[in-house]
């Protein structure tokens, strides 16, 4: 049944603009499988679906690969992913916060822990914000400005 709810899934969000769980779960129940907001949640993570802005700023979930052009491992680069989610970039001491719109930082974070980004320790992502552990403050100043000019934010 899993499988058949996550084909379904996928379908549905490569023909159909859903930019909202809700949406998902409604027309999965049109569909005969009922399923909970932490189900959907839990499938979305699985099958790598994000929630990105289509060509006229409405945000809509599709597949990572719809975010930019693969990097050799499968995962857009750290540009594509900046320039499509990255809202803001704020430094504190050794720590950067970079904020995403809500599903994205996951995508971002795992961007960022396979750059081999100079500076960068780690990374720990929660819906919509990604803390970025940095070796010292003068690292994680220079990172935040690196992530600003590829994210293309002033």
């Amino acid at each position: 049944m899993k499988r058949q709810r996550q084909r379904a899934l996928l379908d549905l969000v490569r023909h159909e603009p859903l930019g909202s769980q809700e949406q998902i779960r409604a027309k999965l129940a049109q569909l005969g499988f009922d399923a909970t907001q932490s189900t959907i949640s839990r499938d979305l993570e699985e099958l790598g679906l994000v929630r990105v802005r289509d060509g006229d700023g409405h945000l809509r979930y599709a597949e990572l690969a719809e975010a930019g052009p693969a990097n050799g491992n499968g995962a857009p680069p750290l540009q594509a992913l900046l320039r499509g989610f990255a809202l803001d970039v704020e430094t504190s001491g050794n720590l950067v916060l970079v904020k995403t719109p809500p599903g994205a930082a996951n995508a971002v974070a795992q961007g960022l822990d396979t750059s081999g980004l100079g500076g960068l320790v780690g990374t720990v992502a929660g819906d919509d914000t990604i803390l970025v552990v940095a070796k010292s403050a003068p690292a994680s100043k220079a990172l935040a400005v690196e992530l600003r000019s590829m994210a293309g934010l002033p």
